[in-house]
């Protein structure tokens, strides 16, 4: 079969690996697109130098082997069935797996290829082993809004910590793909109002488009000051979380979602946090509960809308380093690469 590799700064080639070989707790998923995220994007343009690669994680598409243990085992996908699959490693013995906390599994992450090329996912092939645990059926769902899976399952997982209810007033600080992923469960869980706050006109354009109460820029979100109840950061930009912080009402919470550059810090108030009985909540990829959502947000058709206007391109596997140039040159929401 063929995988994609990564092999330095806007250099990917097509690289010959044997099928997978499938375990008795496994399927071989034949894949039919994985999306490109911002992991992808840094490898490609230098700013995570880990060479040579094989990137790839947003991966969905079909059945077509599974494992002597699992066929045929009730709530095990079948052969033929679409699903998309969480590549995580969790290892289930380290102290965050034993608390439950598996987004934060301590063991390293990732494989390796048969020549030994290290592995982020490998999911840019023609196919992929995972265990039947870790795939979600995804029914009928355009195979686009199947590979969504994985980043809808992190957003889950978001809203999940971050205790997002119905009738809740929400803001989103960043309006690029995992923002509008946000906009779109915040409206289908029910929150009363879901604005965006964005410095690209063509994205708060966008998020108004989708269905945003309010679509705003950093300068002007004063006017919604102490308005929301739940603030998410999917935007690590300095001063992203002070903003959070000042349109919080009395009791909200920030979720910080975003990555922020490692070395910046923020000024908190610690008795605005005392007196307003303010949250902040870190979150960090997914768990099996967040991916099971997903899944079935995904095969309902409830945020279908949504997820097609959130496809900007789709490339064969051939053309994967297109796909890399597009993803990372332009202001896009989701490229896709797929059979």
């Amino acid at each position: 079969m063929k995988v994609a590799v990564v092999t330095g700064p806007g250099a990917v080639e097509l690289r010959d690996e044997p099928r997978p070989v499938v375990g008795p707790d496994q399927l071989l998923v034949e894949v039919g697109t994985c999306g490109l995220c911002t992991m992808e994007r840094r490898l490609f343009i230098g700013d995570k130098r880990i060479y040579p690669v094989a990137p790839g994680h947003e991966v969905s598409g079909r059945v077509v082997e599974a494992g002597e243990r699992v066929a045929g085992l009730a709530g095990t996908p079948t052969v033929g069935e679409q699903v998309c699959v969480d590549l995580l490693t969790r290892c289930g013995t380290c102290s965050a797996c034993r608390r439950g906390r598996s987004a934060l599994c301590k063991r390293p992450q990732g494989g390796a290829l048969a020549d030994g090329t290290p592995s982020m996912g490998a999911g840019l092939a023609d196919y992929v082993v995972v265990e039947a645990a870790q795939a979600w059926p995804t029914g009928d769902a355009p195979v686009e809004h199947s590979s969504m899976g994985e980043p809808l399952a992190c957003v889950v997982h978001s809203a999940r910590l971050g205790g997002l209810r119905a009738g809740d007033r929400v803001a989103v600080v960043g309006g690029g793909f995992m923002g509008r992923l946000h906009l779109a469960l915040a409206r289908t869980q029910g929150a009363s109002s879901a604005g965006v706050i964005d410095v690209s006109d063509d994205r708060r354009e966008d998020a108004r488009a989708a269905g945003a109460t309010w679509a705003i820029e950093p300068d002007a979100a004063q006017e919604m000051r102490a308005q929301q109840d739940i603030v998410f950061v999917t935007a690590g930009a300095p001063g992203s979380l002070e903003l959070a912080l000042d349109l919080c009402d009395d009791g909200g919470t920030v979720v910080v979602y975003g990555a922020f550059p490692k070395e910046l810090t923020a000024a908190v108030a610690p008795d605005a946090v005392h007196h307003h009985e303010l949250s902040i909540v870190g979150v960090y990829s997914h768990e099996p509960e967040d991916w099971r959502t997903a899944a079935g947000l995904i095969s309902s058709g409830a945020l279908a809308a949504d997820l097609d206007a959130l496809v900007t391109a789709r490339f064969a596997l051939a053309d994967a380093a297109d796909a890399f140039r597009l993803a990372s040159s332009a202001p896009v929401y989701r490229v896709l690469v797929g059979n």
